[in-house]
């Protein structure tokens, strides 16, 4: 195991410096406007190294002898369908509706081949509601995972943050095969963060933050039907970005803007532009993560029983910070 980890970092730095190599020799570069964060053109597409890495560390980890579910490696076939739909996406600009077929399809299929977690079933809650509504929240999840991923170092941050504190309670829950996919994927974020870290050489692009969001919702969905982490404690653990897009989702459709098209109207754009620093931004996700997120999460891990109330504290402060941040330019 202890091999498959560091290899999954290792490998994920390796990838993406060598597609940093061919991004610059192709040109395949993210040029910066309006809409931009960033002042230079950056080579994108990074997230293809995160995913390939991903895979060679689980089939590693199965030579060593851990036997993964079938659903792990459905879970990675469709995040590399996704990373493949991304790359495509950013040298050829695929029309909306495919890219939306592709990953609905995604969705729908990893949540009817995940079993219903047994919390649902002791409500009596049907596969056939269940289905749909676990989709439809993937499929947001996913979404606002590419939506967040606006300035350097944020993305990958959430999911090196997020994937290692689930792989800890999951240890203390037993899941040790879990805890181990959990902690493969925060490991090869964490070597793609070599690259993208605040100033970036690299950006994830549609190849990896789609993925990305797809495989913390998947592992938040399959860690539920395991008993391994309760939901409730993702939810706390991705707060700050479903907070955000969330609500910046609800302005813009109240305003009557396009909701397809680029903006930097974000909660995290507008405090990197009011602090002129990427950099100041991820420290301070890191600092709420450390000192709010990751303890309501270990409190819900403890007493479940009192979970609802945990997940809604873990979010007003959040809400009540997007209310002030609405009134930076």
């Amino acid at each position: 195991m202890i091999l498959s980890l560091l290899a999954a970092a290792l490998l994920s730095t390796l990838f993406c410096g060598l597609y940093l190599l061919l991004a610059r020799r192709r040109r395949w570069l993210d040029q910066p406007s309006q809409r931009s964060s960033h002042a230079a053109p950056v080579p994108h597409g990074g997230g293809t190294g995160i995913m390939l890495a991903l895979v060679v560390a689980g089939a590693l980890a199965q030579l060593q002898g851990v036997d993964w579910d079938s659903i792990v490696w459905l879970l990675l076939a469709l995040a590399l369908v996704l990373s493949a739909t991304g790359v495509l996406d950013d040298l050829m600009d695929l029309p909306v509706w495919l890219r939306f077929a592709v990953y609905g399809s995604c969705c729908l299929v990893l949540v009817m081949v995940l079993p219903l977690p047994p919390l649902l079933s002791s409500l009596w809650l049907p596969a056939w509601l269940w289905w749909p509504l676990a989709a439809i929240g993937l499929l947001w999840l996913l979404n606002l995972y590419n939506f967040m991923d606006g300035i350097d170092g944020i993305a990958a941050l959430q999911a090196v943050l997020a994937c290692s504190a689930a792989a800890g309670l999951a240890a203390l829950s037993g899941a040790v095969d879990y805890a181990l996919l959990c902690l493969l994927l925060a490991l090869c974020q964490l070597g793609f963060l070599v690259w993208n870290w605040p100033p970036a050489k690299l950006f994830m692009g549609d190849a990896g933050s789609v993925p990305t969001g797809f495989l913390v919702g998947g592992l938040a969905l399959y860690g539920a039907s395991l008993e391994a982490v309760p939901l409730a404690c993702w939810l706390v653990l991705l707060a700050v970005f479903i907070t955000d897009a969330s609500w910046t989702l609800m302005e813009r459709w109240r305003r009557g803007d396009n909701l397809i098209h680029a903006h930097r109207q974000h909660g995290y754009q507008r405090l990197s532009r009011h602090w002129r620093s990427h950099l100041r931004v991820d420290l301070l996700f890191l600092m709420l993560h450390a000192l709010w997120l990751l303890p309501l999460a270990w409190t819900i891990w403890m007493w479940p029983k009192f979970q609802i109330l945990f997940v809604i504290l873990a979010y007003v402060p959040l809400l009540l910070g997007m209310a002030r941040l609405r009134r930076l330019p």
